[in-house]
């Protein structure tokens, strides 16, 4: 199952997730990018986007206000889905429109993989972005180990090319998969020092000793955090 979490009081961008993209809003337009790979469900705190998803035939589950991320508010939607244990539930940001099904399936592909390794607390996937691109602290950077394990997530540029140029940095993509046994454990886990730091609650995972698994996508999305995006991603859909 795929939810989407959507969440109407961001503080940097208020109502982001309704905003118009070529006449469909944020939301609506990436369930229905992802909608043809399985079910899709959208967890939100606000009975308005309940109301907009039903108009456009998207299941939709009304959940808290006081979820301090999204993960958590997936893991109630998961519970008021009744959904096993087994479950596998991939995680779409509800601002990745233009999210390639390639990408989703890749994730779950990975999640299936690694389904039954207590370890691995969360999979998720990034792209190779350019040196300029690593510069923008709302491009999460990740370093991995030879397995693509995750090391550390950052906005900083990591890692930092002290004595040459270097131009491989991994971009994450806040794409992530669960099943529902590890969804609860990384919801029971306490928040992290670092993750309050750099505002990244895959850092969560990783404080506690858990692994996030990574697999390189290639993708032409990108996630939308602020007025510039939104007009990039107006751009685009013209296209």
């Amino acid at each position: 199952m795929i939810i989407i979490p959507a969440r109407i009081g961001s503080s940097r961008f208020p109502n982001k997730v309704l905003a118009d993209i070529g006449g469909m809003p944020m939301v609506v337009r990436t369930a229905k990018a992802v909608e043809d790979i399985d079910n899709v469900v959208i967890a939100t705190d606000s009975q308005e986007v309940v109301d907009i998803a039903s108009q456009h035939e998207i299941q939709a589950v009304l959940t808290s206000t006081t979820h301090q991320s999204g993960t958590d508010r997936i893991y109630e939607a998961a519970q008021k889905l009744d959904l096993d244990e087994d479950e596998i539930i991939i995680n779409v940001q509800g601002d990745e429109p233009f999210i390639e099904t390639e990408v989703v399936q890749a994730i779950y592909d990975l999640t299936k993989k690694n389904k039954e390794d207590e370890r691995v607390m969360m999979n998720s996937c990034y792209k190779y972005i350019s040196n300029p691109e690593a510069d923008d602290p709302n491009i999460v950077k990740v370093v991995t180990d030879s397995d693509d394990i995750a090391l550390y997530f950052s906005r900083a540029k990591v890692p930092y090319p002290r004595d040459h140029h270097f131009d491989s940095y991994k971009g994450h993509l806040g794409i992530y998969g669960f099943t529902v046994r590890s969804l609860r454990n990384f919801c029971m886990l306490e928040p992290a020092p670092l993750e309050d730091i750099e505002k990244l609650e895959q850092l969560r995972a990783l404080y506690h000793g858990y692994e996030v698994a990574m697999t390189e996508v290639h993708t032409e999305s990108f996630g939308i955090d602020t007025m510039e995006d939104l007009e990039k991603a107006v751009k685009h859909h013209r296209l």
